[in-house]
Parts: C-alpha cells; structure tokens; sequence
C-alpha cells in the first residue's frame, strides 16, 4: 500500500471516513483576552476571517452561508471550526449549547476549537468528552503554542509559556477522547532552525493527533508591522521556506495530520511576504521535491523503519 509523503487533512478524512471533509468557520463573537493585554505581535483577526462570516450572524446562519460559501460542489460533510478570536474564553455552561447546537446537524462530523493554551478551563474536557461520547463525532482542540521557547513567546506578546501549553495537553490528554493539535510559527524572530526543529521535535513527541505549521507573515498595521518597517523583522522568501520544511518535515511523526504548511491571509493585509503563489502550487512544488529527494513526513523519527521509501508515492 502507497503512503503519500505528507500526511494532509485530505488525507485524514478520506481515511477515517472515506471522503473528503470541509470546515466552516464560525465565529462566537467572544473576544480574545489577550487583546486586553496588548494583543500578540503579529494578530490582526481581519487577514484571516472569510468574507461571508460576520459574527453577529446566528450560528444557524454562518453555517448556512459556510455551506453555500465553502462546501457546495466539494464536500458534502464539515468540521464547525470555530478558528475566529478564543472560543474557549466563554465559561464551558456557555460554551456546550454552541457545540451541541453544531452537532446536532447530520451533516456536521465534529468540531474543531482554535484556542489558546491558557483558556482550557478545569471542566472543559470532561465536558467535551461527555458531548463526543454522547454523539458518536469528533473534537479536536487545536493550542496555539507558536513555540517552545519562552523567549519567543514573550517577543510575540503572547502572555502564556510553554508551561501553560504542557498543563492543556495534559489536561485534555487525561480524558482520552480528545484530539489534540498544535500550531507552531516559523520565522521567529531571533529563533535559529536548531530552536525551530528543537520546538517541532519537542511538541511532536507528546500525545499529539494533529500539527499546523505557519511561516510568520507580517499584517498590516499590527506591532509587527511597526517593527518590520524598522527592518527588524525578517522574512522567508518561498524558495528558503520550501527547504525549511523540506528539512523540517521528516522529523514529524508519520501518524501526525498536517493541517496546513503555510500562512494565508487576505492580499489587502499582508505585507510580507508577498509569494504571488497558490498554495496549491506550492503544495506541488514540496511534494515534487519531496519525490526527487526521497523525503517523506516521519522519515527521520524513531518510528521511520514503519515508513520507508518503498512504501511511499
């Protein structure tokens, strides 16, 4: 049997239920509480919020706009992803009718929280796990980690530490029904390769299902933005982003869901960089290269001798 050499989200879905899967963003309307705090560096919601979700819209109908929007023509069933500012701010009795709501559509598969590390309160996962068990579907908790190093963390602004990360896997491990993501930013700045691979190898080793990857994009009118104006931020051209990951990538976990590879944003709002590039080309582009070099996701964990060349397509 052909492994593909990235394990995608596609991927993912055809195996487990035997198609293609879409996800609807949704939008709570819960602000994120970092904001009062300064907000992180590199934070600006409207680059990555899609045109047809406005969040005073009842869920009943982002979803339905999500569907005419996003699914009509591709994918018959969807994740409700809630990606927009921290859905897990909202106490847990707030927060369940939304998901049970969500769930109750057949054609919904399971949910996916975009959150920080630091907002998973002590009666969430049991919650959730009750709610999965109930319906038979899917949640996965995706933690905006960024990276391992505490420095980092503090350039962003993040206002959490690794720590915070560490005690919300543990917490959302223990009830075991749980998917659990990460999502890690390369480019950093100050951050060298060896801390980027160290931060890769580290959040791959713990009880993780599922990785996001984002090269750091630079949004208009954001702190980073004030900074990259003084030159004090640099940024990946796509062929040194496409070696990175070409580099990268066999040290992530064969059995991990790569969800995504890269940043997208809105054109208006990005600054740098600019690649003027689909991300469908570039997918072909790190595939191909992954063939002529003979790469594949997980080749250089100590589980590869599972995943070899042969196997590969």
């Amino acid at each position: 049997m052909h492994r593909p050499r990235i394990r995608t989200f596609s991927v993912h879905c055809r195996e487990r239920y035997g198609q293609t899967v879409g996800k609807i963003p949704l939008d709570l309307g819960i602000p994120c509480p970092n904001r009062a705090r300064g907000g992180c560096l590199y934070c600006q919601p409207a680059s990555f919020t899609p045109a047809f979700l406005r969040a005073a819209d009842p869920l009943a109908e982002q979803i339905s706009r999500g569907k005419a929007s996003l699914l009509a023509g591709r994918f018959t069933r969807y994740f409700a992803y809630f990606q927009q500012e921290t859905p897990t701010a909202l106490a847990t009795i707030d927060l369940l009718p939304h998901l049970q709501r969500m769930l109750s559509d057949p054609d919904c598969l399971g949910l996916i929280l975009s959150t920080r590390p630091d907002t998973i309160a002590a009666d969430l996962p049991a919650a959730l796990a009750d709610l999965i068990q109930k319906t038979g579907k899917a949640c996965l908790v995706e933690l905006g980690v960024q990276s391992i190093h505490d420095r980092s963390l503090r350039l962003l602004n993040r206002n959490h530490c690794f720590a915070d990360f560490l005690a919300a896997v543990d917490r959302l491990h223990a009830v075991q029904r749980i998917e659990i993501g990460a999502h890690l930013i390369l480019g950093i700045p100050g951050e060298s390769e060896a801390e980027m691979l160290a931060t890769v190898r580290t959040v791959c080793a713990l009880p993780l299902q599922h990785l996001k990857l984002h090269h750091l994009q630079v949004i208009r009118d954001t702190p980073l933005h004030r900074l990259y104006t003084q030159g004090q931020v640099p940024v990946w051209n796509q062929e040194a982003y496409l070696e990175l990951l070409l580099r990268l990538v066999p040290h992530i976990p064969a059995a991990l869901t790569l969800h995504r590879l890269w940043s997208t944003a809105h054109p208006h709002l990005l600054v740098a960089p600019r690649w003027h590039c689909h991300a469908a080309a570039l997918s072909a582009r790190l595939q191909q290269r992954m063939v002529e070099r003979g790469i594949w996701q997980g080749q250089r964990t100590p589980a590869a001798g599972s995943t070899k060349q042969g196997g590969q397509q």
